[in-house]
């Protein structure tokens, strides 16, 4: 006699992601701009 309850609460994957955007934007611009200034000071 198993309790089996079938809650059919779906998790979206694309709900988990946009949720993180208004952090991973910013950050990722900001590893964006270190990296590249990085470059311009190594290549001069």
């Amino acid at each position: 006699m198993s309790a089996h309850h079938d809650t059919h609460e779906s998790t979206d994957p694309v709900e988990a992601v946009v949720k993180h955007i208004p952090v991973i934007i910013p950050a990722a611009g900001a590893v964006l701009i270190f990296l590249l200034a990085f470059i311009a000071v190594f290549m001069a």
